[in-house]
């Protein structure tokens, strides 16, 4: 019996989808404060082959788990009752449910090539994949939009873990060849083109393969400082504080709260910045950008650590335009921005400098902009 055999038994599925993991320009906790976001989606994907079932039950199976499917009965589905990464697209189901649509059980087939831990949302590339399956075999009309919504929701409510959209929104909705620019409160989007090959350029991805614990617990933490300087700001969401009024505001906040307000604040506006950039064909001046973003991460939010720092440092010193962290923090992946003349003497260098501190050696690719969510089969 092959392992697609062991949740399929051999009949015919009804068809696979696939969607992408993200790598982020620019724009780093800022989703959750209403701002702006600039991802882009990788060539890795997680792919669903699916098969709708009558009678209820949700049998999941994952060429990365422990070569045991999960067998869940859908209307048992309930926040807290699944672990591991079977909660992932059991928590699209469920959300379906709950948002009112009459779905019901699956055989689910997953085989995802995005690498997991490393900041490359391989979770919302799970969630999508499945969410997309689901609208198209159920026939619900849903938009990309509404699906990254509805897998944020998942993710949220389902999982537990307090995310803001832009996983999801880059999973669902980015178009091959270009960055999707995101207004994270109303949703609306842009697709930028992003030529690197025909400006000599390349994004290097660097992944560490480091995370550290503290992160589950201080991501909400960091997200409920944010809330409450904003509410003690009198605003909406940090979004709503000008950049011209950042120094008096300031003044007017807990010290404790002050660089992260800092650091919302000044990373919309490099995301304006990098736009800009984009549409005047200056896709190397993204590079200080990218390090300007990466030292307010590190300093004022406080989500770096010493491999991702050590990765940024080294990309920089051997001809790297600009690097910085990518995704939630305490771990995962460097973006850097490299010519293609020094891809190679960047990603060797990163290597030797992690080797020299004693610690493994990362895992470098290059990120390629990629299509959205979508069926492929």
């Amino acid at each position: 019996m092959t392992s697609t055999q062991s949740v399929h038994d051999g009949a015919a599925t009804e068809g696979i989808w696939a969607a992408p993991g993200r790598v982020n320009l620019i724009g780093e906790h800022t989703d959750y404060n209403d701002g702006f976001v600039l991802p882009v989606a990788l060539p890795h994907s997680a792919r669903a082959t699916v098969r709708l079932r009558p009678d209820g039950v949700l049998r999941l199976y994952s060429e990365q788990g422990d070569g045991e499917a999960v067998e869940l009965v859908v209307a048992d589905l309930a926040p807290g009752s699944v672990d591991g990464w079977a909660k992932y697209p059991a928590a699209v189901v469920w959300t379906l449910r709950a948002a009112g649509y009459d779905v019901g059980g699956a055989d689910v087939h997953i085989d995802s090539d995005v690498p997991t831990g490393a900041g490359l949302s391989s979770s919302a590339a799970l969630e999508c994949a499945v969410a997309v399956a689901y609208n198209d075999l159920h026939g619900l009309g849903l938009t990309g939009p509404e699906l990254a919504r509805l897998a944020q929701r998942a993710e949220n409510e389902f999982v537990g873990v307090p995310c803001g959209v832009m996983d999801q929104m880059a999973s669902a909705c980015c178009t091959e060849g270009g960055a999707l620019f995101l207004d994270t409160r109303d949703f609306s989007q842009r697709h930028v083109p992003l030529d690197l090959a025909g400006a000599g350029l390349r994004l290097l991805v660097i992944d560490t393969r480091v995370k550290h614990d503290l992160a589950d617990g201080a991501y909400a933490e960091l997200r409920a400082g944010c809330e409450r300087a904003a509410a003690l700001l009198g605003l909406a969401a940090l979004r709503d504080l000008p950049a011209a009024g950042l120094d008096a505001a300031l003044d007017r906040l807990p010290a404790e709260l002050r660089p992260l307000v800092r650091h919302v604040v000044t990373e919309d506006e490099r995301v304006l910045e990098a736009v800009a950039r984009l549409d005047a064909g200056d896709l190397a001046g993204l590079g200080p950008i990218l390090t300007a973003g990466h030292a307010s991460l590190r300093d004022d939010y406080r989500v770096s650590c010493p491999e991702t720092d050590l990765a940024v440092e080294a990309a920089v010193a051997a001809g790297a335009l600009g690097a910085r962290m990518t995704g939630g923090g305490f771990g995962g992946s460097v973006v850097a921005l490299v010519a293609d003349t020094a891809l190679d003497a960047v990603a060797e260098a990163v290597t030797a400098a992690f080797t020299a501190a004693g610690y493994a050696a990362p895992r470098t690719f290059t990120a390629v902009p990629a299509a959205g969510a979508r069926r492929i089969s």
